[in-house]
């Protein structure tokens, strides 16, 4: 074979490698989102054959990592404070802000659990209970509103001491899955989700009780795949995709015309 086919062959493999890695986002979700993300980016790759890459945990360390430059198309926040201060420190594509739905907790124990979690976030007195699940506040949307509601019930000073902390919210949830704890507050996107949903029982926390988990997602600056980005932000914004999100628990007030 002469060079020059052999340099023809090696520039159309470079040219299909780079299409191929072009059709592909990588999106660093917030943990709640574990199985609705799953559910959208799969709708999403079939409609247009782009795949997306997710990765799951806390708001708050993604948060970190983005401001170090971590190498990620889109943000989806479970606070949109993440987001917003993204968008501040200019590390976001200009007008990619979107508030995509807002989460809730609720009270989760397994199927086989004597708690009756119908009496809402008392039951964390029950004096049988060892260890309570909750995702670390410090940086996880989910455990901040978690000490909210029970700082509003006057009960959180009361069972501080068997608090057990999740990275993230999904790892909160699988403590109480295992065993690991006795009950958990999690997000009802997951207690909805087919993981959990036959598994155990729950009761949702007043919304009241805590401040909104208002969720948002960007676009990064950084992104190399800025244009598969918006396809998927716009995608996001269709109203049958807030369909979805409700049918995982979510609150989606205010759908966008469809795109």
């Amino acid at each position: 074979m002469s060079i020059r086919k052999l340099q023809l062959i090696a520039f159309l493999a470079m040219v299909c490698i780079s299409r191929c890695v072009a059709q592909e986002i990588t999106i660093a979700a917030a943990a709640d989102l574990q199985f609705a993300m799953q559910d959208i980016a799969d709708r999403f790759q079939k409609e247009t054959g782009k795949t997306v890459k997710l990765i799951y945990g806390s708001s708050g360390n993604f948060f970190q990592q983005l401001q170090n430059g971590a190498p990620f198309d889109l943000f989806f926040s479970a606070n949109l404070d993440y987001a917003k201060k993204l968008e501040a420190a200019k590390l976001t594509e200009p007008d990619s802000f979107y508030q995509y739905a807002k989460g809730k907790i609720v009270i989760w124990v397994p199927k086989d659990s004597k708690l009756d979690v119908s009496s809402g976030l008392q039951v964390l007195l029950n004096p049988s209970i060892k260890k309570i699940a909750i995702a670390n506040p410090q940086h996880a949307p989910y455990g901040q509103a978690a000490v909210a509601a029970m700082q509003t019930e006057h009960i959180y000073d009361k069972i501080q001491g068997k608090l057990v902390l999740g990275e993230n919210i999904s790892q909160t949830a699988s403590f109480v899955v295992s065993g690991s704890a006795d009950i958990g507050i999690v997000a009802l996107s997951l207690a909805m989700s087919p993981n959990m949903k036959d598994r155990g029982r729950y009761a949702e926390i007043p919304s009241d009780e805590y401040p909104p988990i208002e969720q948002a997602c960007v676009i990064l600056g950084a992104s190399k795949n800025k244009e598969a980005a918006k396809q998927f932000l716009s995608f996001i914004e269709r109203p049958a995709i807030g369909d979805v999100l409700r049918g995982y628990g979510f609150d989606v007030p205010n759908p966008s015309p469809a795109k």
